[in-house]
């Protein structure tokens, strides 16, 4: 074999194994994150709407289940000694405690989807979300805001879900929370009667970090 003949067949091998970059599924990791009350759980329920192939992580809470939530869909509803045996076992790809309540993110399911090919969005708080980046720097991050401050405590105010004092504590962590906005990659505003263009722009980050030429797997 001449070297000219040699120098070609390593150009063809350099060539295939920049296909065999792109030629897979290429499937992503996306973090929703955001204060409460900013739209997160209206967002993915019109994702999972509009039958996306998207693999929705449901979290695990040790909170009482309120009006119109489904175990299993919303989140999965556990005791504090469940949870505690989920730490435990190493069940759990991160977790923390939130206004009193542990919520953790079932790790088996997240590498179950990922080997399959699925991206997986995680619908988690500021603080897990700061977690997930440490653990998994491939991961994309997406802040969910309010149109204001003002809007936000509007929204809080509105679901009557907590105490007066419980609700002061909300809003004084969703003001800490706006803080961290810049930690993450990228910012959707959530304006009032317009969430189909908040999913438009979250569906188009995926895709756009699909196509990345400097795509990486995520490992866990």
């Amino acid at each position: 074999m001449t070297s000219e003949t040699t120098a070609g067949s390593q150009q063809a091998d350099e060539v295939e194994a920049i296909y065999e970059r792109f030629a897979g599924p290429r499937p992503v990791l996306v973090v929703i994150s955001g204060p409460s009350g900013v739209g997160k759980d209206a967002t993915l329920a019109l994702m999972k709407r509009r039958e996306q192939p998207f693999y929705f992580v449901v979290t695990a809470t040790t909170r009482p289940i309120r009006p119109g939530e489904e175990e299993g869909t919303d989140y999965h509803f556990v005791s504090v000694g469940e949870f505690a045996e989920m730490i435990e076992q190493g069940e759990l790809l991160e977790y923390a405690v939130v206004y009193g309540d542990y919520k953790g993110i079932p790790k088996k399911h997240v590498r179950a989807a990922l080997a399959s090919g699925k991206d997986v969005v995680l619908r988690i708080d500021v603080q897990g979300a700061a977690t997930i980046r440490k653990l998994i720097p491939e991961a994309v991050t997406i802040f969910l805001a309010s149109e204001s401050e003002k809007e936000l405590v509007t929204r809080l105010r509105e679901r009557k879900t907590e105490s007066p004092d419980k609700l002061k504590m909300r809003i004084a962590t969703a003001r800490q929370e706006m803080k961290r906005i810049n930690d993450f990659n990228y910012i959707v505003v959530n304006r009032e009667d317009c969430l189909e263009r908040t999913v438009d722009q979250v569906i188009s980050i995926i895709h756009a970090e699909k196509c990345k030429a400097d795509w990486k797997p995520v490992s866990l």
